[in-house]
């Protein structure tokens, strides 16, 4: 390989070093740079230096392309485009160095050699001779440098002169790799090895491993044995090694301009000689800005992780993770601070940053746990509160600030730093709820679902443009539900979200409850609140996709982690963001704990899964070829299906009663039957078909709708093939579809007994229920997340009125078991009348469990009224008319049957 050399002389000539090392492949200016870079790391205290080199781009660099590049990030412009400047790995390393020294440069000319003679044949390769351009003041002695490429006579010469600054001593240097420390009463004939190459990693942030470098290392030499405690701050003046047990400290060494100090100590010393526990000493720092911080040794604490958690991590089955990864509060041995870890398997280099360091990307320094790619890092004296983020060096050297992906909580966006959180502290006090859970979400329960988001059911009166909190919004929600008979709520994604106008679809942070709305302990509160009053909480998560924002899960290391490296693959077309990789253990890991977490810490009761039918299809909304087909050849995602199988699983065996709900569109078969039968174990499915076929048929005039009557029927031919959820969910009321009075034809009177007629046909059709809302009270305006709903229309009998009956179906759903017991199979549903097209009148019979427990549904979709209206019945007797939509209770003429009707023989 192509070899560098540096020379480094004192001015007076007391001091002489020199080394050298190969590189394959580099080129000239990178061999002459990887000297400079060398020569000026083996410089232990700061110093005047002259580079002297032929080497036109290390002397642009040095003269005046470094600050330039520097503030473009390391890169330059080039007819406007801005263009990686070569070998930036290396200038960031001289850039560090010429922090603490002082640098000028000079250009030499270079003479041709004789040939070597014959005598000189076989003893290595010629050293040419290099005349240096005079840059000493008169009568000073500049000495003779020399360096070679291997086998290339005409190779640039580099020497660089060390002169002592006038204001400082400057201590010779005895070796580039090797350090003296004086202890109390002089010398300590103990010398520390520490690789450049170490050292320039752990600079530069590429360092997999610093505690081979950082905290308390035994070193001996020639049979006395000390201990060396080395410390790395690179925005430090001086730092001390702290006895706290003895009150007396000593003045740690800087043996390295980017920061690295060390103290050595005898074994038999008092101070830290004796230390078997990272309490035993402290470091005390004195940064630039005169500002000084006494704390405890990061490097000196165990990694907490363990082998069986890191193999866990791997196989995707830590199904704990959250209580391993991210930040958490930790004692150990009585130091109370916080541990770190985060996945990154092909970063060089990863580093806790945020207020506690000045948001330095090289103080705080990560361990990789090879070969597991998970990086860790204990780091004392920091407390909830704290806002941190982690710096990851990529491939190539390219530094981004990245959010843990396992973090609790994150500021309010636009900003995006994580915040150190303790889910600990709220007091459950919701018992009895999640003690008869399992019989409240059963299947043969009754479900009527309040979908909300809620940054806009309602804000605040007084300043519209203000966020309710969660504290604020629990008991005025509470005392909605109960008033209209909701049993549970379902919350679009809480997950943390930079883009408000994703709905919270776009998430980044998985972990994090969104700050909005308060912190995750509000959050808790506000889940106990609704527990305690008798209604579940069900959330909206998305495992299917996540956003492209830099701060978040994209290329985390450089590369494709959580993501799939082919955009055919990995990118969705309809969203614009990225697609898991649910076949790569650790994403399918990360998102089974992101569930359960849900589940575990917040006390979910439901988890909605979003746009499942985008996960089961290799060629959703893609076209041509576009798409990757399976190993089979198929379109099926065979990796998101065991990923959706497995999910489901968890969740029922690890938090049974918990619903999972899945958003599927297409046909796919057994989507909520169990995974032993070959469904995906879904508890129940949105019947977006029902949901589709049924609004289509109301936005009918009348008129019309003898000739669409097949719209309504068909539902009933696959009604019980899946646990079915019928919705009317957001995505009804957006994207100019809009409102759902708005959609129903008519004037306003048939729009708002079209809407009521709705409803009671979808609260007495089999299915669990899902309203957003607004709906229940008739709101024109589409759905805008940046207002609260339009509450002031209430003041209108006819909205009024609406509510009142939607209020009115959700009790009467309560009571009457044959509304709800068995929703899911024939048996519990009955055609009375399904042919009556000309009319457009439907009439069925819903039934409990005990078939002698049934209720008829007469629905007519024609303002028509029908007087003397005939139907059979199935038995003799008198049916009471227990709800009618035209009440004037609930806004319409009052046209019914007095109450109920006499059935009679044929």
């Amino acid at each position: 390989g192509s070899l560098w050399r540096f020379a480094l002389h004192a001015a007076d000539a007391s001091v002489s070093v020199a080394a050298c090392d190969s590189e394959a492949g580099a080129d000239e200016d990178r061999l002459v740079l990887l000297a400079v870079v060398r020569g000026l790391e083996a410089l232990d205290q700061p110093a005047d230096v002259t580079v002297v080199t032929r080497s036109a781009s290390v002397l642009k660099g040095l003269t005046r392309g470094l600050s330039e590049w520097r503030n473009n990030h390391w890169r330059w412009e080039s007819f406007g485009r801005m263009i990686p400047i070569r070998d930036a790995d290396l200038w960031r390393r001289v850039d560090q160095a010429l922090r603490f020294h002082t640098v000028h440069c000079r250009s030499w000319r270079f003479d041709q050699p004789s040939p070597p003679s014959q005598s000189t044949q076989g003893s290595g390769p010629p050293k040419p001779h290099f005349k240096p351009k005079r840059v000493a003041a008169a009568g000073e002695r500049l000495p003779e440098a020399e360096s070679w490429i291997e086998g290339r006579p005409d190779s640039p010469a580099m020497v660089i002169v060390r002169t002592p600054r006038s204001r400082r001593r400057v201590r010779p240097r005895l070796s580039p790799t090797q350090s003296l420390i004086a202890n109390r009463e002089g010398p300590l004939p103990v010398r520390t090895q520490v690789s450049l190459d170490a050292i320039g990693a752990l600079s530069d942030g590429r360092h997999e491993n610093p505690f081979d470098i950082l905290g308390p290392h035994e070193v001996v030499d020639q049979g006395r044995r000390a201990l060396a405690v080395r410390a790395f701050r690179p925005d430090s003046q001086q730092m001390w090694l702290v006895d706290p047990a003895a009150g007396s400290s000593r003045p740690m060494r800087r043996i390295h301009p980017a920061g690295l100090y060390e103290a050595i100590c005898p074994i038999e010393d008092g101070l830290t000689g004796k230390a078997t526990k990272a309490s035993d000493y402290l470091i005390r720092v004195s940064d630039s800005r005169g500002g000084r911080q006494t704390m405890h040794d990061p490097y000196a604490f165990q990694p907490l992780l363990t082998e069986y958690d890191l193999h866990l991590l791997n196989e995707g089955t830590h199904y704990d993770a959250y209580e391993r990864m991210g930040a958490h509060l930790r004692e150990i041995d009585g130091v109370v601070g916080v541990n770190f870890a985060v996945w990154a398997p092909n970063a060089e280099g990863v580093s806790v940053i945020g207020e506690f360091n000045g948001w330095s990307r090289t103080t705080h320094p990560m361990r990789k746990r090879v070969p597991s790619g998970i990086w860790e890092l204990f780091i004392p004296g920091i407390d909830a509160g704290t806002l941190y983020k982690f710096a990851v060096k990529q491939p190539g050297g390219h530094v981004v600030e990245k959010c843990d992906p396992y973090a609790f909580a994150a500021e309010v966006p636009p900003r995006t730093a994580n915040i150190v959180t303790d889910l600990s502290r709220h007091e459950w006090a919701d018992g009895e709820w999640m003690a008869g859970r399992v019989e409240r979400n059963g299947l043969d329960a009754p479900m009527s679902i309040y979908e909300l988001h809620l940054g806009s059911w309602r804000r605040d009166p007084a300043d519209p443009d203000r966020w309710l909190s969660y504290g604020e919004i629990a008991p005025q929600l509470v005392e909605y539900c109960q008033r209209m008979g909701y049993t549970h709520v379902e919350l679009m994604p809480v997950s943390e979200h930079p883009f408000t106008g994703s709905w919270g679809y776009q998430t980044v942070g998985y972990f994090a409850a969104t700050s909005r709305y308060g912190t995750p302990e509000d959050l808790m509160a506000f889940v106990d609140t609704l527990h305690q009053a008798g209604i579940g909480v069900i959330v909206d998560w998305v495992p299917a996709h996540f956003p492209k924002d830099d701060h978040g899960l994209r290329r985390f290391d450089g590369t494709a982690m959580y993501e799939h490296e082919d955009p055919r693959q990995g990118e969705h077309p309809d969203w614009g963001t990225l697609i898991f990789n649910y076949g790569r253990n650790e994403v399918s890991g990360f998102l089974l704990a992101n569930a359960l977490f849900w589940c575990d810490k917040y006390h979910i009761d439901g988890l909605r899964v979003d746009a499942v039918a985008s996960m089961l299809y290799l060629d959703y909304s893609r076209e041509g070829s576009d798409w990757i087909p399976n190993k089979y050849g198929g379109r099926e995602n065979l990796e998101a299906i065991d990923f959706l199988k497995r999910f489901n699983e968890v969740v029922h065996e690890r938090h049974p009663g918990v619903l999972t709900i899945a958003e599927e569109s297409t046909a796919w078969g057994g989507v909520s039957r169990p995974t032993y039968l070959g469904g995906l174990g879904f508890s129940l499915k949105w019947n977006m078909g029902w949901m589709n076929d049924t609004l289509r048929y109301m936005r009918h005039e009348s008129i019309h709708r003898k000739y669409h009557h097949d719209e309504l029927t068909f539902s009933l031919i696959y009604a019980f093939t899946e646990n079915f959820c019928l919705p009317f969910s957001h995505d009804e009321v957006v994207h100019g579809k809009g409102s759902l009075i708005d959609q129903m034809p008519g004037d306003l009177w048939q729009k708002f007994a079209n809407l009521r007629l709705l409803y009671g046909y979808m609260w007495t059709h089999p299915g669990k229920k899902l309203t957003f809302m607004g709906s229940e009270f008739g709101q024109w305006n589409e759905w805008n997340h940046d207002t609260s709903l339009q509450w002031d229309l209430l003041q209108w009998q006819t909205h009024q009125g609406l509510q009142n009956y939607v209020a009115h179906l959700n009790h009467l759903y309560q009571k009457e078991a044959s509304l709800y017991e068995v929703d899911f199979d024939g048996a519990g549903f009955e055609w009375i009348d399904c042919h009556n097209h000309e009319d457009s009148i439907l009439a069925f019979m819903r039934k409990a469990k005990d078939p002698s427990d049934f209720t008829i549904s007469v629905s007519n979709f024609t303002p028509v009224p029908r007087v003397g209206y005939k139907l059979g019945v199935p038995e003799v007797c008198f049916y009471e008319e227990i709800s009618n939509s035209d009440s004037t209770y609930f806004g319409g003429s009052d046209l019914g049957n007095s109450g109920g009707v006499m059935a009679t023989s044929r």
